[in-house]
């Protein structure tokens, strides 16, 4: 449609644009399998490799790759990065607009 692409300001998650109740959970957890997959690729290893490092089968490691969040834990996803050699981080720190609400990013650190 003609001018509706200017008509709607995304908010960065689109978990939120899609008005789900989870957003902000399922935004950060696929921020989490988002890194977890460059994990896998810049290893160059294959999901049955990968998922036998993760202690997981092949095939769910496939579903949680293609998107199938829901079931697993943002604990669990962190452990994973984990045994892939990454340390995971988590910073407290005030939202920079006092009543605004706080949020939850996942910045991967550069190689």
């Amino acid at each position: 449609m003609k001018g509706t692409e200017d008509a709607y300001q995304s908010s960065g998650n689109i978990f939120a644009d899609l008005e789900l109740a989870d957003a902000q959970e399922l935004h950060l957890k696929s921020s989490l399998v988002i890194e977890l997959r460059r994990q896998i690729e810049g290893r160059q290893l294959t999901q049955t490799a990968a998922a036998k490092i993760l202690g997981m089968g092949q095939a769910d490691l496939s579903k949680l790759l293609r998107g199938g969040l829901r079931g697993t834990s943002v604990e669990r996803l962190m452990r994973m990065l984990t045994a892939f050699d990454q340390d995971v981080e988590i910073t407290v720190r005030p939202h920079s607009r006092a009543g605004g609400g706080g949020r939850i990013t996942v910045t991967p650190v550069p190689a």
